[in-house]
């Protein structure tokens, strides 16, 4: 199979399973790697072969769809969006909930891979603003369709490639080492729920004063899949909270109220008139 047939043959599937090709473009080189693997496993000759079962088995539609889970993550990706998490988002959200009498922040990580977006989100919470905030605690649920992504972020183990962006001086910190991995330290795996979801199936209950969808619905779910799992989003979202998504991803139309905030590109607050 080659760059040129594999892509032709993504941008024919892909739309049929509610999916966006631009999304996928450079990363369809590890989908190509996958499907040539599938179609070895089936004992098919070529993705002629393989789009046929596609539209003609709907249990093959779901292995496709799981061919198609991009596990990219590393910690405190995009640091500027963590930094501005770090010195104004959460400070002034810990800030409102205090001034409300809640004693508990609660944040979900959608789409979290291997567990590195809401490890970052303790750590964060336990070097920098915890002392800050003596009366409120964190509670970060973590979700994600792929189990094998799920079991990684429960091990909390991982290799240097996840930790370059992370702040050297946190390092033995947050961090224990266990053989050639870079193990995070029980005292911050506290208060993180990691929890097997597909998010256009299943979302866990809100209300969260913190939700990051980050380079998942907005760059590889198509337009119809974005709005619908946008507004699902926003019922979730408090009033007064903040939506994180990728940096270069952009938000439905729709979504008339959210505004951009200025601490870091990818930050939406909502509107505290609005019921959610």
């Amino acid at each position: 199979m080659n760059d040129r047939d594999c892509t032709a043959f993504l941008q024919w599937a892909l739309p049929r399973a509610g999916l966006l090709w631009p999304g996928f473009r450079k990363v369809r080189r590890l989908v190509c790697k996958r499907l040539g693997r599938r179609l070895t496993a089936l004992g098919l000759a070529d993705l002629a072969q393989y789009g046929a079962l596609l539209e003609r088995d709907p249990a093959e539609r779901q292995a496709f769809d799981a061919l198609c889970r991009i596990p990219i993550s590393r910690f405190y990706r995009d640091r500027g969006v963590f930094d501005a998490l770090r010195e104004h988002v959460l400070p002034q959200l810990a800030g409102r909930a205090s001034a409300r009498g809640k004693r508990v922040l609660r944040a979900w990580s959608a789409g979290c891979a291997s567990g590195e977006e809401p490890y970052t989100l303790r750590i964060i919470w336990e070097l920098a603003l915890k002392t800050r905030f003596p009366g409120i605690e964190l509670q970060i649920i973590a979700t994600d369709a792929e189990p094998v992504m799920l079991e990684r972020a429960r091990s909390g183990c991982y290799g240097p490639g996840s930790l370059g962006d992370v702040p050297k001086d946190w390092l033995p910190l947050a961090f224990e080492r266990k053989g050639g991995l870079a193990c995070v330290r029980e005292s911050f795996r506290r208060n993180i729920e990691f929890k097997l979801q597909d998010i256009r199936m299943e979302m866990p209950e809100g209300p969260f004063d913190l939700i990051l969808c980050r380079n998942l619905v907005f760059t590889y779910f198509d337009p119809a899949a974005q709005e619908a799992l946008a507004a699902r989003i926003m019922k979730r979202l408090r009033p007064g909270g903040v939506l994180a998504i990728g940096i270069h991803e952009k938000l439905p139309a729709a979504l008339a109220d959210l505004h951009p905030l200025p601490a870091a590109p990818a930050l939406y607050g909502k509107s505290e008139r609005i019921a959610g």
